[in-house]
């Protein structure tokens, strides 16, 4: 059982202990995530961003440390800006910026601390890929075919299925539709808490709603989003494959039947 916060050494001293010993060689370590922000529960990790000067691959790996679990994102420089920008940029979902740039760096005086927090703030700063007319139209179209399922679920716990698939979409749609950094899963209200403080009770509350099989305050809300970008679409929907993706068929094979013995 992992124990008590107060009863385990102190997150940055174990981010210390962890540079000094699992991670000798490397320049710096951040420390983040939920102990940063001092929202940590009793099943919290550590989030660490450990930069070695030069590594064949950047790779994230999973340990318990001293009653700590740890959840550590391996990089040298050049790792960690093509993550910035090639897969959390496009993603939309900035989880290696934001770490860097909240996170408590260890050593704080290392010339390479602030280098590496102007680049994440930079990133941070240009916002996520927009997306098209296109992809806005297509996430529409998904949301709306989810509204459709709940409108009637078979039962509870398919309803509960829709309710969570819906979170992840609409949520998206709405970071993303307004050209704003997204997030996943529980950091969807956070994130919204810190953009629009109305709005993200109004989520909880609609979303906690739907949780106990009352759908008339999600259906409403997810409405209201869509209308400010085309509504609920259906009807004329149509979303063409590249012409590239064809395969041809391999030569006739005559069909055999197979007996059990």
């Amino acid at each position: 059982m992992i124990q008590q916060i107060q009863q385990r050494p102190s997150p940055y001293e174990i981010a210390k202990e962890l540079l000094e010993t699992r991670f000798k060689g490397a320049e710096v370590v951040f420390a983040a995530g939920s102990i940063r922000r001092n929202e940590a529960t009793a099943s919290s990790d550590i989030d660490l961003v450990v930069v070695y000067p030069k590594l064949e691959q950047a790779y994230r790996e999973s340990f318990t440390f001293k009653g700590w679990p740890v959840e550590a994102f391996v990089h040298d420089p050049e790792t960690l800006n093509y993550f910035f920008w090639e897969v959390d940029a496009k993603d939309g979902t900035p989880s290696l910026p934001f770490m860097v740039v909240e996170g408590k760096a260890i050593p704080e005086s290392h010339p390479l601390v602030n280098r590496l927090k102007s680049l994440a703030d930079r990133v941070l700063d240009a916002g996520p890929a927009k997306y098209s007319d296109e992809q806005l139209k297509n996430l529409r179209y998904g949301i709306s075919d989810l509204l459709d399922d709940l409108r009637s679920p078979r039962n509870d716990f398919e309803l509960k299925t829709i309710v969570g698939k819906l979170h992840e979409q609409l949520g998206d749609f709405w970071f993303r539709a307004q050209d704003r950094w997204s997030a996943s899963g529980k950091h969807i209200p956070r994130r919204m808490q810190k953009l629009d403080p109305s709005f993200a009770e109004s989520w909880v509350k609609a979303f906690n709603a739907a949780l106990s099989g009352k759908t008339i305050e999600i259906i409403a809300l997810a409405e209201n989003v869509l209308s400010k970008y085309g509504g609920y679409i259906f009807d004329g929907y149509r979303r063409d494959a590249p012409k590239e993706w064809r395969k041809a068929l391999p030569p006739q094979i005559s069909h055999k039947w197979h007996f059990l013995a």
